[in-house]
């Protein structure tokens, strides 16, 4: 029988496996991909150290994949064979719950993730429900099209629903692995686009992916800054640090709104008195279905919108995923099979 390589994890808190199984067949309303590249999430961590409820091991990684169809199961309506898809965090759902019969799909009550409810893309093959399959444009490698899987749908997503209009003053706070990707996609949405991070070190960077703006948090008064343009219509939060987006919504101007996609388990401190005189808000967003995943990508190859990735082969996955761990990454990390 077929063989193929996997990288698992087989328990809690425990190492990355190099190991060899069968291939798998896909079973009805189920595709096989050939995988040719996958992205390396800090949300791989859930399933690294146990942390998602009633994970179940041994379980591979990935929830940033791009490969070919090579297998199509029953009941699998137009995906053929040798087409190249992703699938990104929104990884099936159910299609009867009462989110689903309202077209919610991303708050399915029985909704999927790649990687966790079921085997992702550190591997040479991975099985996958049709429903979760994205289209990739030619334009971009597999390597480029992986992170905008994930980090790419999740900062496209929240900036064409903000409620923003082109021409407004939007800022993105951090330039990292969502960041770097978001201060592009404003820049070509049209958004007067102010960079904002930690470091006079980080203001080239920031300008060249598109910025009007460069602020530096450790040096300059990030709202005072903001508020010299009339306040940010949109604050676009991609860091960790609760206490920088407490710090931030002071720059918001009227009918303002910090969006956070950056998860923290810290709480975000703020002022009544700073949200009502202003209609200020503080909300969040997650990333998107697979519809959205072909928007962020199309709209990427239109505009040439790409991340800055490392790239690491399958049987390296380890040294990978601690690079991305290390928050030294320039930006995202990408495992490719051989």
């Amino acid at each position: 029988m077929a063989r193929m390589r996997v990288v698992q994890v087989t328990s809690a808190n425990g190492p990355f496996e190099l190991v060899e199984r069968d291939l798998p067949a896909p079973a009805a309303g189920q595709v096989r991909l050939r995988v040719e590249a996958c992205g390396v999430c800090h949300s791989d961590m859930f399933t690294k150290v146990g942390a998602w409820p009633g994970i179940e091991y041994p379980r591979v990684p990935g929830h940033e994949v791009v490969g070919r169809i090579d297998a199509v199961g029953p009941q699998v309506p137009d995906w053929k064979v040798g087409a190249r898809v992703g699938v990104g965090w929104h990884g099936g759902h159910c299609g009867h719950c009462p989110k689903c019969r309202r077209g919610d799909f991303l708050s399915c009550a029985e909704g999927k993730v790649p990687g966790i409810s079921y085997d992702g893309g550190y591997a040479d093959y991975m099985i996958a429900p049709f429903e979760a399959l994205a289209s990739v444009p030619d334009e971009l490698s597999s390597a480029e099209a992986a992170p905008l899987l994930c980090a790419g749908i999740t900062t496209f997503n929240a900036l064409r629903h903000s409620g923003a209009v082109a021409g407004e003053t939007v800022a993105i706070l951090g330039i990292g692995g969502l960041g770097h990707l978001a201060v592009q996609f404003a820049a070509r949405m049209g958004y007067r686009t102010i960079a904002i991070a930690r470091g006079a070190d980080k203001g080239p960077l920031a300008l060249k992916l598109g910025a009007h703006q460069y602020v530096d948090s450790t040096a300059q008064d990030v709202a005072a800054e903001l508020m010299k343009h009339g306040g940010a219509r949109l604050i676009l939060a991609t860091v960790t640090d609760s206490k920088s987006m407490s710090a931030a919504v002071g720059g918001l101007g009227v009918d303002g709104k910090l969006l956070v996609v950056g998860a923290s388990p810290e709480p975000i401190e703020v002022s009544p008195f700073a949200l009502i005189p202003g209609r200020r808000s503080v909300a969040g967003w997650p990333s998107g279905t697979a519809t959205d995943s072909e928007d962020t990508m199309d709209f990427s190859a239109l505009v040439a919108v790409r991340p800055m990735i490392e790239i690491y082969p399958l049987e390296r996955a380890a040294e990978a995923y601690e690079r991305m761990m290390s928050g030294q990454a320039r930006f995202r990390v990408v495992i490719t099979t051989g």
